[in-house]
């Protein structure tokens, strides 16, 4: 996956190498994929998967955008363009990581997603000049959330207590690449404007044990991840649903949120409005 670690100088760093060191690092401090609460949209303007607001989880569709900011051209290359990163700064305490407050661009002939840009275009800069450097609106789709717990050791600081692993609009899922998603810090240095556009089943939370109109009996574990404990056909349930369980019996509210949500509508309609906005298909690892 494409992060922002480095050292010496970015321009160095091929993208395998880089997703070597990270995937490394992400699998030692590893703790455990998010389980999050019901919000909408209004409520995920800049708010981390750990800071008290929105908790993030796999499915999500999202909106980023960062404002675009001056800063200094410092290398040049075929592959990549090296900027002075306005926003983090060097961890002096991080042992054998020296980050050099640069990072690396690619420009379109490396062929990688980033979803940080340069005005003007990377192609167009030379060593030395002075341009901005942003996100412009980009939708993604939530992969998967990682948390670290001791904060994970980049160089940069802040440093990240959680990643989100995003994949970009019009992309599936490929479980056989490795190098595929991007991985983001929603409560970072980078002043990222995220905006939460769809959380497909966001009436449910991780673990639910629901009856469809069928009398069949589900646990949800993710939107397209659904488990009946009869074990048969069809993979997913007919609304609407009945909650049964949510960490025991479920309150008089939960379980009337649940049936209110599910009077009209149907798996496939929430199916339907995730492809609509991410332009790809449910992960092949989910049903």
């Amino acid at each position: 996956m494409l992060l922002i670690l480095c050292q010496a100088t970015l321009a160095d760093w091929s993208l395998g190498r880089m997703a070597a060191v990270v995937s490394v690092m992400i699998a030692l401090n590893f703790k455990e994929d998010a389980v999050d609460r019901q919000t909408d949209g209004s409520e995920a303007d800049r708010q981390g998967a750990d800071s008290g607001g929105i908790r993030f989880r796999p499915d999500d569709v999202l909106q980023l955008e960062c404002p675009f900011t001056e800063t200094t051209v410092t290398e040049v290359s075929r592959f990549y363009v090296s900027v002075r990163w306005p926003w983090l700064e060097v961890d002096s305490h991080a042992k054998n990581i020296r980050w050099n407050g640069q990072r690396a661009l690619p420009t379109p002939e490396a062929h990688e997603w980033e979803i940080f840009r340069t005005e003007p275009v990377e192609a167009a800069l030379k060593s030395r000049d002075t341009c901005r450097v942003g996100i412009p609106p980009t939708v993604v789709h939530v992969l998967a959330v990682h948390h670290f717990d001791p904060p994970l050791v980049t160089g940069m600081l802040p440093r990240p207590a959680s990643y989100l692993e995003v994949l970009r609009q019009g992309e599936t899922h490929d479980p056989e690449s490795e190098d595929q998603g991007y991985a983001l810090d929603p409560a970072g240095g980078e002043p990222i404007r995220i905006e939460l556009l769809f959380r497909p089943y966001a009436f449910l939370e991780p673990g639910d044990e629901v009856a469809d109109q069928d009398g069949r009996v589900w646990r949800f574990d993710a939107a397209w991840d659904w488990h009946p404990f009869d074990e048969a056909q069809p993979s997913a349930p007919a609304w609407p649903l009945a909650l049964l369980s949510r960490n025991g019996e479920p309150t008089p509210e939960e379980a009337a949120a649940v049936t209110r949500a599910t009077a009209v509508g149907s798996h496939a309609d929430e199916l339907e409005r995730w492809t609509e906005l991410t332009l790809a298909r449910p992960a092949t690892r989910q049903q």
